[in-house]
């Protein structure tokens, strides 16, 4: 059984980050970044933050497993946070340690709600999606 959609926030580092994009990349999840943009543009020594918003079920594609969609906030190497999607298999998630306190929770979300968007970012610094 799928555990209920958690209403908290997870940090994770640029390594971890880079795993859970591989592992959405893997899976053919629609919303997430190319692990090579996010390795080129985010901040390597940075935390990054996943706030789980969304249980996405494909019910007209079955094969597809549950995910958890999560707004993330992401360190990019110009010392920006920008906000991303990022779609997160719900035992994946569980197993990001729990590290933040409510306070810094109610912060981060707050970040999240007036950071510019990847696309918003990627426009203004004359970034190809692709790259």
């Amino acid at each position: 059984m799928t555990p209920p959609l958690p209403r908290t926030v997870r940090a994770v580092d640029t390594a971890q980050l880079l795993g859970l994009a591989q592992e959405a990349a893997m899976h053919g999840f629609s919303q997430r970044l190319p692990v090579d943009w996010l390795r080129e543009h985010l901040a390597a020594e940075a935390t990054h933050y996943l706030f789980p918003t969304l249980v996405q079920r494909l019910t007209h594609r079955p094969e597809m497993p549950l995910q958890w969609r999560c707004q993330q906030l992401l360190t990019v190497n110009t010392g920006e946070q920008i906000w991303g999607l990022l779609d997160v298999l719900p035992d994946t998630f569980v197993k990001i340690p729990e590290t933040l306190d409510m306070a810094s929770k109610k912060d981060i979300v707050s970040r999240i709600e007036r950071a510019v968007t990847v696309r918003e970012w990627m426009e203004r610094m004359g970034v190809e999606a692709d790259s």
